[in-house]
Order: C-alpha cells, then structure tokens, then sequence
C-alpha cells in the first residue's frame, strides 16, 4: 500500500502544477491569441481556471492527508507542508474571495461586457489580484515538485 500511496503523492503533485503551468501559461494564451472574440476566450479561460481550482483542492487535500498519515505531527516541521498549505490558501482565496468579486462585475455590467462597462476599471484591478495569486501558486508549485523530488 505503501507504494500506491507514493504513486498518487506524485501524481497529485503532477497533475496539480502541471495543470497550473499549461492551463495558465499555455492554454489561456492560446485562446486570447487565437478566438476572435475576447469576452469568449474569458469565458473559456475562466472556466478553465474554476476547473483547476478544483483540481488544485482535491490535490491539496490529498497531499496534506499523505503527509499526516506518513509523518504524523512531524509533518509540520517539513516545508512541503507549509508549501501545501500556502498554495490551499491561494487557491481558495482566488476561488473564493477574488473569482465571485469577478463574477458580481460581469453580472453588474450586462448587457454590456465588464470591459465596456463602467466597471472595467474594478475588473482590471480584481483580474491583476488573480493573476497574482496564480503566478504565486504556479511557482511555490515548482518548488513544491523540487521538495518532492529529492532524494532523502
């Protein structure tokens, strides 16, 4: 069981910073460069951000669980855990604080897109705030796949 267990450590780890990586800094992109209209490729983009966020927490608590399981209390004086919980943190705050923020604008400027709307202003800020946290969680995830990765 041991084994296994390790196996979805390193596939959680994975899965969470590499979706990080390509939806953030790949996939996006692509949509704003390629779809002729930008309020779809938001909406595309969004969508896909939610979805990582998501992602992110299933990961996340399934980390921390391993973590407490394989080294009890002594998991607290280890900087993967830290690690962990700071990007759990992010990624709840984006999801939950910053996103319905978001949300609330682009429902407040209809019919109008928020970026012709008399709220581009607040959108452009709240968006600078997301992408924030998502460039913070991006590379403490690299840090986190470094920590993972070495040799004890």
């Amino acid at each position: 069981m041991r084994n296994l267990a390790d196996a979805l450590q390193a596939v959680a780890a994975t899965l969470w910073v590499g979706g990080l990586w390509v939806t953030g800094f790949m996939v996006a992109p692509v949509l704003f460069s390629t779809l002729p209209d930008r309020a779809t490729a938001g909406l595309l983009a969004g969508k896909l951000f939610g979805l990582m966020a998501w992602i992110g927490i299933g990961c996340a608590l399934y980390l921390l669980l391993f973590r407490f399981v394989r080294y009890g209390a002594a998991a607290f004086r280890q900087a993967v855990l830290w690690m962990l919980l700071l990007m759990l943190a992010l990624v709840c705050a984006g999801e939950f604080g910053v996103q319905p923020v978001m949300a609330a604008l682009r429902e407040e400027a209809l019919p109008k897109q928020v970026m012709e709307s008399v709220f581009r202003d607040r959108f452009a800020t709240w968006h600078g705030v997301a992408s924030g946290l998502y460039v913070i969680q991006s590379l403490l995830g690299v840090a986190l796949v470094i920590l993972l990765t070495r040799r004890k």
